[in-house]
């Protein structure tokens, strides 16, 4: 039975340009492609692929949140990140969110395709400084992030808001009621100590949250 990759990342460019590197194995086929973080949750839950490779920046819903909920609906389906950039921070929450891979976009080329077969084999792929940073993280012990402070469902709900939504179309978008949007996005600026949108868009690039 051929391996059965899920693919998903906003640029259809991007997407076209993974697929047909990693069909040129022989073997490995997309089952499945997404252009958001919550199409590739469904698109997850309903292939059930043995392993989804994920923009870190995705709308909707990002690499890290993504990464969760496809762990809850399809736990055997290894997760691979893709970042424009390296980060000891985002690499933390990719292994706390459960994926099993992280590689920086500009390697992709170079690494792609001995990070899939790593993951298919059930067996971690990461660059040598998240390795470095992991074995400080065992002996150090972990810090904490405002980023710990939230909710999965409130950091949906972050990105959403800094993505421009109103509470409306984040409760649609959601399925929740307007007033519970309304008490989240309430709860998130306490937690966060922020005062206004700005500051909320703001908090959520620097997490890495959104890209722009």
């Amino acid at each position: 039975m051929p391996a059965r990759i899920l693919i998903a990342d906003d640029h259809g460019v991007v997407r076209r340009g993974l697929k047909s590197l990693l069909e040129s194995v022989k073997g490995w086929r997309v089952c499945a492609e997404a252009s958001n973080g919550r199409e590739a949750v469904s698109k997850a839950k309903l292939h059930r692929p043995n392993v989804a490779i994920l923009d870190i920046g995705m709308p909707e819903l990002n690499g890290v949140e993504a990464t969760h909920q496809i762990r809850k609906l399809s736990p055997k389906t290894e997760i691979l990140i893709l970042s424009a950039h390296g980060s000891e921070t985002l690499a933390r929450e990719v292994l706390e969110a459960g994926a099993c891979g992280y590689l920086v976009k500009e390697d992709a080329d170079d690494n792609l395709l001995a990070a899939v077969d790593a993951l298919l084999r059930h067996t971690p792929y990461f660059p040598f400084k998240t390795i470095e940073w992991i074995a400080r993280e065992k002996l150090g012990g972990r810090r904490k992030t405002s980023r710990s402070l939230l909710t999965p469902r409130e950091r949906e709900i972050v990105q959403l808001l800094a993505e421009g939504k109103g509470n409306k179309e984040v409760a649609s978008i959601l399925g929740i009621s307007t007033k519970t949007a309304e008490t989240h996005r309430a709860n998130i600026m306490l937690k966060l100590n922020l005062h206004s949108i700005t500051d909320l868009v703001h908090y959520a690039i620097r997490n890495k949250m959104i890209h722009v």
